[in-house]
């Protein structure tokens, strides 16, 4: 299922290569890590919704969810500093690799309407902000089973210099620009 990384070391490699005339091969940027990150803005009333979006997340990932907890109090939205409102998992490696290619190739074509996805969400710093509105693309969620539709962000960090850099990369990983 790593076929992302052994294409990554030959094509994409050379094809970095040639268009930005690196000297050395450490130079080309790689994929760092991809953060997945649900808020759970409900949470504050009802813990049972925390507990299925990281059921659901854990199911996405194949990793174990961590609990975001509210760094300050806002009374506006009756959040105290230390409650849990969200759940994130930080994906490296082989398990990075398999994620990407099950969003990219069967996950982001199933989405309604799917004209590409925004190409100028890139940080500034080579990284990149996909923002997914359900989680039932995923072909892992059974749709009988949600209680309710989440959305969540993904964040494909990588160790790219310029935004440029970042753009060619993850095209290369045939990542579906918008044109």
């Amino acid at each position: 299922m790593a076929r992302l990384k052994e294409i990554y070391r030959s094509e994409i490699v050379d094809a970095m290569v040639k268009k930005f005339g690196y000297k050395n091969v450490m130079e080309v940027p790689k994929l760092e890590k991809i953060v997945v990150n649900m808020g759970v803005g409900e949470a504050k009333e009802n813990a049972k919704v925390l507990d299925s979006a990281v059921r659901d997340m854990e199911i996405i990932t194949g990793q174990k969810a961590v609990l975001t907890k509210a760094k300050k109090s806002v009374a506006n939205f009756k959040i105290r500093e230390g409650m849990a409102i969200g759940c994130k998992v930080t994906l490296r490696g082989e398990k990075m690799y398999e994620f990407a290619d099950r969003l990219i190739n069967l996950a982001l074509p199933r989405v309604r309407d799917f004209r590409g996805v925004n190409p100028n969400a890139f940080d500034g710093r080579g990284n990149y902000a996909l923002g997914i509105k359900e989680q039932l693309i995923f072909p892992e969620i059974e749709y009988d089973k949600v209680d309710k539709v989440r959305g969540m962000d993904v964040i494909f960090v990588t160790t790219a210099k310029t935004d440029e850099e970042a753009r060619e990369l993850l095209t290369l990983f045939n990542m579906p620009f918008a044109k």
